[in-house]
């Protein structure tokens, strides 16, 4: 995928080009949980990590005119986040992003039941997912390492799994790095599920963002959102990102599946080898002229338009109210109810095995 961007780092000579971590107080959860946050800073970034949820705050980054802002939705105190209305804001989900049909899987014929938190479906981890776990951090080389230890029996997933997610900073580009651990077979879907409007967060929506998506097709779904099975090419359709279009160029255009999304809520089938980092996405924002292109491992990505985001309820960082549409996602991933698919990409992890997992979020402005 070509994309033309210059990685501009504008008004920073003399700061260090290794980045730089420190960490703060950020509240304590009702359970008496201490939670942290960590800022990651080099001459070209600034991240904000809270260990609730492994959760990006906040992503500071230049615009074409070399002006900072945040890019990344978020709260600005714990509250804003234990209270989040279920958008999930810039968390790492889990143990299954994403949806699991009627909440049950089988492993070696052995049927499972997890918590049904969406329309009948279990959704990113059922009712007390790592979105809502304080995570262990510590200081890593030019980032921080989180970890979570979920027990044998955690909302009905079988294994003690020991994740970590480790967050750097390179350049222009935020990586995040997955890994876990089993003591039983289990399935694992983590990816990370920031909302991103490259015009700033809070200003208005992301419907002028154009976006490309290398995937020649995608997972069509049911009307409770659960992949029918099938793999459709996307030419033709609404769904056809292979060349840039603008969000709201089709987004709300007659299509059932868009329909049934309440607009753009679905899996893409990237191409190129799982397995092996190449480009997923490139966004671009015409106003500010930033650009972020997303890099990954995995096999597909959720594109998610913050179709179910209502005006008003939620109030950034910087105190504004977040409209409809006022972010994006771009959850990498392996697809939807996979444990219930046969024919997708396997996510079952067993004793033995170490999941591996990277995606890398490029921050730059056009030319």
């Amino acid at each position: 995928m070509k994309h033309a961007i210059a990685l501009l780092a504008l008004g920073l000579v003399g700061m260090s080009l290794e980045a730089q971590v420190t960490k703060a107080a950020f509240g304590t959860t009702k359970d008496g949980k201490a939670v942290d946050i960590y800022t990651l800073k080099d001459a070209s970034l600034e991240v904000k990590i809270i260990t609730y949820g492994a959760r990006i705050q906040s992503v500071l980054a230049p615009d074409s005119h070399g002006k900072v802002g945040n890019v990344v939705l978020g709260a600005a105190n714990l509250d804003g986040y234990v209270n989040d209305g279920g958008t999930y804001f810039g968390a790492v989900v889990g143990r299954y992003g994403n949806r699991i049909a009627k909440g049950q899987f089988t492993i070696d014929g052995k049927t499972f039941h997890v918590p049904i938190n969406n329309n009948g479906q279990s959704l990113h981890g059922g009712t007390d997912g790592f979105s809502a776990r304080v995570w262990t951090a510590k200081v890593i080389p030019e980032g921080v390492e989180m970890t979570l230890v979920s027990p044998d029996g955690d909302q009905g997933y079988p294994g003690e799994l020991t994740a970590h997610v480790r967050y750097t900073l390179k350049g222009h580009a935020l990586q995040i790095a997955y890994s876990a651990t089993t003591t039983k077979a289990t399935v694992l879907n983590l990816t990370n599920h920031s909302y991103f409007n490259l015009g700033g967060e809070g200003n208005g929506t992301i419907v002028n963002h154009k976006v490309q998506i290398d995937a020649d097709r995608y997972t069509p779904v049911d009307s409770v959102l659960i992949p029918t099975g099938d793999l459709p090419p996307v030419a033709g359709t609404p769904f056809d990102f292979r060349t840039p279009h603008t969000i709201g160029e089709r987004v709300d255009t007659k299509n059932d599946q868009l329909k049934l999304g309440g607009g753009y809520d679905h899996n893409w089938v990237l191409n190129g080898k799982s397995g092996v980092l190449r480009t997923a996405a490139v966004v671009s924002e015409p106003t500010s002229g930033r650009t972020l292109t997303v890099s990954t491992t995995e096999p597909g990505v959720q594109f998610y338009t913050g179709n179910s985001m209502k005006d008003g309820v939620n109030t950034g960082t910087g105190g504004a109210k977040y409209v409809r549409r006022g972010g994006f996602c771009l959850e990498t991933q392996h697809f939807p109810d996979s444990p219930n698919h046969p024919a997708f990409p396997s996510t079952l992890l067993k004793p033995g095995q170490t999941f591996h997992s990277m995606t890398v979020f490029t921050f730059g402005v056009t030319k």
